[in-house]
């Protein structure tokens, strides 16, 4: 096998069996977004109109008035809330990320407040907002939402995400209506998603997207939704979003991905990834010590992967914590889904596995179990 670049500056080469996850570098780009971002990068253009004209082919692609682009979903996020906290004003874009006073509160369900890399408080801080959690962590209720609104409140965020808690909480309808009945912006942080429509057309007022997840483009991302908002959201990139500035090469690929994606089968790439992981579920069910079995993701996403836990003949003492250390520290690394590994779960996601990854899987397992 061909070395590839990493290996030849002395790293590990990586069998991603995790997912589009930015600890691995997301995900790999076709030809036709790697020939744009070559070309994007090989010419000059007027930034500021290139972020105009983009952010029309984006609202075009995704049904909404007006769109913004971004180095990636969390910029997306944070200069999504500058917007709103500054309403464009130049006098208060300058002075992020410090409010000076203006209303900058940002409720969401505190089963939203997540970690996905990075805190998502930290995401709205950036853009000058202050998180407001409400309800619990296992359940939210309408009530819980309406009293955390105040004069002080710029808008309520719903976060669609794996990394959330599933159960309890409101769903998107309700509480897009209770921002809409108090006059507020409502907000989705929809990074990974794969529907570029779905939530404009529900109703949101501002979504942000990653461009490198489900788009398989350069390292970027977007924000959609109201015209205004979307106004308010690029003069950031004078202010606090001069830290975030995103690339022309970025976009030139993004723009090629949302093309591509358009033309894509979607529904043979799920066929294709649910025959990897039935494959992966007869073979590692033969292995002495493991059971395997197909799950669906957390989101409700048309995404499967192979989860897999000991069965009783497993070796005594060993934990799968050890596995998986023994899975990282491989050559090549392979590097699976591990949010349940305190519970004895290994997941393994079949979307960025390359000719030969699955095979190679399963032959590690066997040899640490039989190790």
């Amino acid at each position: 096998m061909t070395l590839s670049i990493y290996q030849n500056i002395g790293l590990k080469r990586v069998v991603n069996a995790s997912g589009r996850v930015t600890k691995l570098g997301v995900s790999t780009i076709s030809d036709k977004v790697a020939v744009a971002a070559v070309e994007g990068a090989s010419s000059y253009v007027v930034i500021d109109d290139l972020i105009d004209r983009a952010g029309e082919l984006i609202a075009e692609h995704t049904g909404a008035e007006g769109a913004c682009v971004t180095s990636c979903a969390s910029a997306a996020l944070a200069l999504s809330i500058a917007g709103l906290v500054t309403r464009g004003q130049w006098t208060a874009v300058y002075k992020l990320p410090d409010p000076c006073g203006a209303a900058n509160e940002v409720v969401l369900q505190k089963g939203h407040s997540i970690d996905f890399g990075a805190p998502i408080q930290t995401m709205i801080r950036l853009g000058g907002g202050c998180p407001v959690e409400c309800g619990q962590a296992n359940e939210v209720h309408p009530e819980d939402i309406e009293e955390a609104i105040t004069d002080k409140t710029v808008c309520l965020l719903y976060v669609k995400s794996h990394h959330c808690v599933q159960k309890g909480m409101v769903d998107i309808e309700t509480m897009r209506d209770i921002a809409h009945a108090h006059n507020l912006p409502f907000v989705m942080d929809c990074a990974a998603e794969e529907d570029f429509r779905k939530y404009i057309a529900l109703g949101a007022d501002i979504v942000c997207y990653s461009g490198a997840k489900a788009l398989e483009a350069t390292t970027s991302g977007f924000m959609c939704g109201k015209r205004e908002y979307a106004e308010w959201a690029k003069r950031q990139y004078h202010g606090v979003g001069r830290a975030m500035k995103v690339g022309k090469e970025q976009i030139m690929g993004l723009l090629a991905a949302l093309d591509q994606y358009e033309a894509r089968d979607h529904a043979a790439e799920v066929e294709v990834n649910v025959a990897k992981i039935d494959w992966l579920v007869s073979e590692i069910n033969k292995i002495r010590g493991l059971h395997a079995e197909k799950i669906q993701d957390e989101a409700g996403r048309a995404i499967f992967r192979c989860r897999i836990t000991f069965d009783s003949e497993a070796p005594v003492g060993l934990t799968m914590e050890q596995v998986n250390e023994k899975l990282v520290s491989g050559d090549p690394i392979v590097w699976a889904r591990t949010e349940f590994l305190n519970l004895g779960k290994i997941d393994f996601d079949p979307r960025p596995m390359l000719e030969g990854d699955k095979e190679l899987i399963v032959e590690v397992l066997k040899q640490i179990m039989e190790g």
